[in-house]
């Protein structure tokens, strides 16, 4: 059995971690807010972008531009979107695990690549063929400049015909306690309805063709952003909800080791008062 000095350091030393994680849970508390309303106020611009490219791809229907077309499937593009550190609870090896069970069921060839360090240095450790050479950072104030060059690269494989299929893996913020791991398709681009027929009798300068190619990596650079918006919402959910769970626990645990340590020092003091009175006992 630990001596009573033992459980007392036992007792303080969880004390001071409960501490950390109720502070950390605070800070994920705050950084969701931010995030999260930063979320939700991109979504109305999202739906317009996507909104005006229909309208606009509806003046020209048989046009067919190459991000639009369906072609045979020889080797896939991956995108992973983590964290870039730890201690968020089972968020970043849930999205591992996703991706495995996808590359396992399908043997198409494949290149990935990383946003968040998490993603970068399991697919480095894993040696799957990477597309980025370091990592890409997932910091909490996201700019379109951190991702800009990866999506660039990938439609330029796309367009070259080096890759035919462009998904991206990431965990989708429905609540603060549920996120769920999903895949959506990027490339080619097939949520656009192409029958709408609100701005036909516009007059496009310059041709309707040039605004298709233009709207388009725009549509692609936008959607990609507000996916990752989407999972770092995720992450400081999942994150909050690991550093609760951690500090119930911390107090869990202090409060087993002060019944242990109370039951041990009333042992010690009934053996104290034993000898003493067996002691007394043996003078008289």
């Amino acid at each position: 059995m630990a001596s009573l000095r033992d459980i007392k350091k036992r007792i303080e030393a969880t004390k001071k971690t409960s501490q950390i994680t109720k502070a950390m849970n605070m800070v994920s508390a705050s950084k969701l807010r931010k995030v999260e309303k930063k979320f939700k106020a991109f979504q109305p611009i999202k739906e317009k972008i996507k909104h005006l490219l229909e309208h606009v791809i509806s003046t020209n229907p048989e046009y067919t531009h190459p991000l639009l077309q369906q072609r045979e499937i020889k080797k896939v593009g991956y995108i992973l979107v983590t964290s870039d550190r730890g201690l968020a609870g089972p968020y970043n090896s849930q999205i591992f695990k996703y991706f495995e069970n996808i590359i396992k069921d399908n043997e198409d060839d494949f290149i990935v690549g990383t946003i968040g360090y998490k993603a970068y240095s399991y697919c480095k450790k894993k040696k799957y063929p990477m597309l980025n050479k370091e990592s890409i950072n997932s910091r909490d104030d996201i700019k379109f400049i951190d991702f800009q060059a990866m999506s660039r690269a990938f439609i330029k494989l796309y367009l070259n015909r080096e890759v035919d299929k462009i998904v991206i893996i990431f965990s989708d913020y429905i609540n603060t306690i549920n996120q769920v791991v999903r895949d959506e398709v990027l490339l080619p681009i097939t949520d656009l309805i192409k029958d709408k027929k609100l701005v036909s009798n516009y007059i496009f300068e310059p041709s309707t063709e040039e605004v298709i190619d233009q709207l388009l990596p725009i549509y692609l650079e936008n959607t990609l952003y507000g996916i990752i918006l989407d999972a770092k919402t995720a992450e400081h959910a999942s994150r909050m909800t690991a550093m609760k769970n951690a500090t119930d626990n911390a107090k869990e645990i202090i409060h087993k080791q002060n019944l242990i340590y109370n039951r041990a020092r009333q042992a010690q003091i009934t053996i104290e008062l034993t000898d003493i009175i067996g002691g007394a006992n043996a003078v008289n």
